[in-house]
């Protein structure tokens, strides 16, 4: 039986497969395992600052099969204290990242800027306050507030610059649905208000710096 003939690939060839191979292990990557975001805002100083690079886990919590509401199974749930990136309930085409202070089957509340769970005041260092006076209950939600406990499977998110930070204490709760992953570390950091006016401006010291 003669053998077929089989001929050579071009170099050609194998740079497209190569780079084709590359693509698709990016986009798996980037659906299952980890995503880059860049911090825009300023809520969640001085953990994140503003030019922040960062790695987000979707493994952990269990990766969402794109354009479905499937979620995988993951390493478990999100716990309270963890520094979360999900889809922002009013526009999902927005990310936020915030960090969970309070899970399903929770109540949260806030008495003269301090947070408690379940009437137990909080110990979080990693606050921060920029402004000395309180708002009474009724007049905002930023200082004094009484929501409802926290539904099964949705968390309560709040940023650690506490008076400057728009999250669940004005908009509500955040689904596991729209929940993407739990922030890593910050692989890149710079001062600009763009990446690209941040380039001489690189804060060498928050790189590779592990989220808390």
């Amino acid at each position: 039986m003669a053998k077929a003939n089989l001929k050579p690939k071009s170099q050609v060839q194998e740079y497209t497969e190569a780079i084709l191979w590359a693509v698709v292990l990016t986009l798996f990557l980037r659906a299952f395992v980890i995503q880059a975001f860049r911090i825009p805002s300023e809520s969640m100083c001085d953990t994140l600052l503003v030019g922040d690079f960062l790695f987000v886990n979707k493994f952990e919590y269990g990766p969402k099969i794109p354009f479905t509401h499937i979620r995988l199974p993951g390493l478990h749930a999100p716990r309270r204290g963890d520094v979360v990136v999900f889809q922002w309930p009013v526009d999902p085409s927005k990310d936020f990242i915030k960090r969970c202070i309070a899970t399903g089957g929770q109540t949260l509340e806030m008495k003269h800027k301090d947070a408690y769970v379940d009437g137990k005041k909080l110990v979080e260092p990693y606050i921060k306050h920029i402004y000395e006076n309180e708002e009474p209950e009724g007049y905002t939600n930023r200082d004094n507030y009484r929501p409802p406990t926290v539904p099964p499977g949705e968390l309560f998110m709040m940023g650690d610059n506490r008076d400057n930070s728009n999250d669940s204490r004005f908009w509500g709760t955040v689904k596991m649905d729209l929940v993407k992953g739990r922030a890593m570390f910050i692989y890149f950091s710079t001062g600009g208000d763009q990446w690209w006016n941040g380039l001489f401006n690189i804060r060498v010291g928050r790189m590779f710096r592990v989220i808390h």
